[in-house]
């Protein structure tokens, strides 16, 4: 028997558990996101000269390493709760009754992804914070987060196959926004990439674009991003789509207002470490109601019959 079966066999998580230990990997993918961020905008790339310690002679940042040192290895730590908040879905999912194979399996999906990406933050200390290579880390990151928010959601539904609340070519916009919000995400990674922010004192290679050119497209795709929510929004309502679906599109928009302010604003005042901060929150933010605006296009009804080991409280687990 598997440490996980026999936690199984003892614990039945509610449903409410089960969506909150889901939330928590998506709380704390958001978390390290804006923490590496926070590793790169005060120079503290490289404040660990190795990796996987933090120096050859030590797992820990040593006094001579300064603050860069305690950020860079503060912010390996919380991958380590990260992990906790991931495991803790794995648990909660299998745990639940009956035993749901899919949320799983997006859990152990998350694992793969946080390990994965820890060995590629090492590799960009390796390589002296390669711009490339930063972008992979932060671009694993976001595809952590996109299996998070997946399976958070889904803690929310049922199993049954997925069908359709709205319209065909209102479900294809909403993917659509998903494509070209994944294309921004990626463009911002170049405007970072070839920017004076290299997460390094020292002389760090950046990406050879200009910098005002990879800001423009990133703007371009932003702007396109925008225009796709706002027809988005007012499709919804010609469709008389459900009230949730329609909150979410209000939620986009609201968070696409206040992203591209930021952006504006910190290039046009010199790129701020900290408006920079801001903006790396938004971008995740930006991802998940991205997201959730294309996953409430669809749902999946709960088995018809009932399962007797549950308790009676669907409402609190609604999407």
């Amino acid at each position: 028997m598997t440490p996980l079966a026999f936690i199984a066999q003892r614990w039945t998580p509610s449903p409410r558990t089960l969506r909150r230990a889901a939330f928590s990997a998506v709380v704390m993918t958001v978390v390290i996101v804006v923490t590496g961020g926070a590793v790169r905008l005060t120079g503290s790339g490289l404040g660990c000269d190795t990796w996987p310690k933090c120096t050859d002679d030590s797992l820990f940042a040593t006094p001579e390493q300064g603050i860069h040192g305690a950020i860079e290895f503060g912010n390996r730590l919380l991958t380590y709760v990260l992990s906790a908040a991931v495991g803790w879905a794995i648990v909660a999912a299998r745990s639940t009754k009956p035993w749901r194979r899919g949320l799983s399996r997006l859990g152990w999906l998350q694992f793969w992804i946080v390990a994965s990406n820890a060995v590629l933050g090492g590799i960009a200390v390796w390589t002296g914070l390669n711009p490339w290579t930063v972008a992979g880390h932060f671009i694993a990151a976001n595809a952590l987060l996109t299996v998070a928010v997946v399976t958070w959601v889904r803690t929310g539904e049922g199993d049954a196959p997925p069908r359709p609340r709205v319209p065909g070519p209102v479900r294809k916009l909403g993917w659509a926004l998903v494509l070209v919000s994944g294309v921004l995400i990626v463009a911002g990674t170049g405007v970072t990439g070839s920017g004076k922010h290299a997460g390094d004192s020292s002389d760090v290679p950046r990406m050879p674009f200009d910098y005002t050119t990879a800001a423009q497209v990133h703007a371009a795709f932003a702007w396109i991003v925008c225009v796709g929510a706002v027809a988005m929004f007012f499709v919804l309502r010609v469709v008389d789509a459900p009230d949730d679906t329609r909150a979410r599109a209000r939620d986009l928009l609201v968070v696409l207002l206040l992203q591209g302010g930021i952006g504006y604003v910190q290039y046009f005042t010199g790129v701020p470490e900290i408006l920079v901060g801001v903006h790396m929150l938004g971008s995740a933010l930006l991802w998940i109601a991205v997201l959730r605006l294309a996953l409430s296009l669809r749902e999946r009804p709960r088995d018809a019959a009932p399962d007797p080991t549950r308790t009676d409280d669907a409402a609190l687990v609604a999407a």
